[in-house]
């Protein structure tokens, strides 16, 4: 089967692509370092010809709210369109848990939100894979306000997945059929998100005093079970301990 990956040179997408060929498909990767731009749409038409499925798990760079929004309905609408004239018959988009039952969240979470809505909107049949915060989150969302050696940080209840984990579910779902939203994808344990970043931050090698509060990007709308799975959820197997020994210096390559 022959399945686009948008966003393929990133952390998700590269996985995704990986999986796919392991598992014997064709792969065409679509990044704009590759000569394929989302948001002018220069080089889509070219890249989908003959394509079965498109997994779009791209990311927007940082940006404020409604850049955000314009990058991610732009980059969409460009995808979609493509998608139609190329007789795309399959649409996968990575998600994340839980964006659906509130308004909160970053800036990427709006950004999430308007990629929904288009794709339920769109041409294409489609699957939206609701995802929880990847393993590697905790530390990434101590990054955003790190000065100093001391950063704020939202004490979260997650339950993080291997990046590994969910770029093989993306992978096998895009050669199925369409199911429209798919059950929640998860790792195996509800983690606290200031105890992760303690932990990864540790195992780095690095010192940063956390400082938990909800006064940050992730505020108290997303506190107790908004960003967990729901009932029903499919449950990856690589827990954040892991994930962790796979990030050790003695451990190998991150994973």
């Amino acid at each position: 089967m022959r399945v686009a990956v948008a966003g393929a040179t990133g952390n998700i997408g590269s996985r995704t692509a990986a999986s796919l060929e392991r598992d014997g498909h064709e792969v065409v990767r679509i990044s704009r370092s590759l000569g394929v731009d989302l948001l002018t749409g220069a080089g889509l038409d070219d890249a989908l010809q003959g394509v079965d499925a498109v997994v779009d798990a791209t990311s927007a760079p940082p940006m404020d709210l409604e850049q955000t929004r314009a990058y991610f309905r732009s980059a969409t609408t460009h995808l979609l369109e493509a998608e139609q004239g190329a007789g795309v018959r399959h649409h996968v988009l990575l998600s994340i848990v839980g964006i659906d039952r509130t308004e909160g969240g970053t800036d990427h979470y709006a950004g999430k939100r308007i990629q929904e809505e288009l794709v339920q909107q769109g041409p294409i049949p489609w699957t939206i894979v609701p995802a929880t915060q990847f393993h590697d989150f905790a530390a990434l969302a101590a990054s955003w306000t790190e000065r100093d050696g001391a950063a704020t940080i939202a004490p979260l209840l997650v339950q993080p997945i291997a990046p590994d984990d969910i770029g093989g579910v993306l992978a096998e779902v895009s050669v199925g059929a369409p199911q429209g939203r798919y059950v929640d994808v998860a790792g195996p344990e509800t983690q606290d998100l200031v105890d992760m970043a303690r932990r990864t931050h540790a195992v780095l090698g690095r010192e940063v005093r956390l400082i938990p509060t909800w006064d940050g990007p992730l505020g108290e709308e997303l506190a107790g079970n908004i960003l967990l799975p729901g009932a029903g959820a499919r449950i990856a197997p690589t827990t954040f301990e892991q994930w962790l020994a796979s990030i050790r210096p003695s451990g190998g390559s991150r994973a």
